[in-house]
């Protein structure tokens, strides 16, 4: 049986919980649970990406609330069980970082969640940790509701990075 099969044949209740995996919305992974059976994998993509754009703000604070600091690896297994793997897999980025650099990291998400009231969200794959601390610093300059929405973006990177890995994985 490949990954779609699974997917497809899962109760509605464990589907659900593999869709907040990929993300920690439970408005997104209830509708994709109920819009299955995918017919094929470009089409769990495509239905994945429709659902979130009929998200809205809660919808997104509740995903972002899933997720780690950046740069936080220790707390990634112990309070995010089911998607810490995958946290830690895509902030690869922190391997190798300088303390100067994750200590500006923690300083920096503290100050970014005081100024917009949510964890600062990037899809860190393929980024260096200095990389990671430079948009956080570029976008500590945002209008809230703008900043919002960007955070809203990344998650859907991320959503879609993870629902590959949840097809793909053995």
């Amino acid at each position: 049986m490949n990954k779609l099969e699974w997917l497809n044949g899962l109760s509605l209740e464990d589907a659900q919980a593999e869709l907040l995996r990929c993300c920690g919305s439970h408005r997104w992974a209830d509708a994709m649970a109920r819009a299955r059976p995918f017919k094929d994998v470009p089409s769990v993509y495509a239905e994945a990406g429709w659902l979130w754009s009929q998200t809205g703000p809660e919808d997104w604070k509740e995903a972002i609330s899933h997720h780690p600091r950046i740069g936080d690896v220790e707390k990634l297994r112990e309070r995010f069980k089911a998607s810490g793997a995958w946290s830690e897999q895509e902030q690869k980025g922190m391997e190798g970082a300088t303390e100067d650099v994750v200590q500006a990291l923690a300083d920096g998400n503290r100050e970014y969640e005081a100024r917009f009231g949510f964890t600062f969200l990037i899809c860190a794959t393929g980024k260096s940790a200095r990389e990671m601390l430079e948009h956080l610093r570029e976008r500590m300059t945002n209008p809230p509701a703008l900043e919002l929405r960007i955070a809203a973006g990344e998650q859907a990177q991320i959503t879609r990075l993870r629902l590959e890995k949840l097809l793909t994985s053995p």
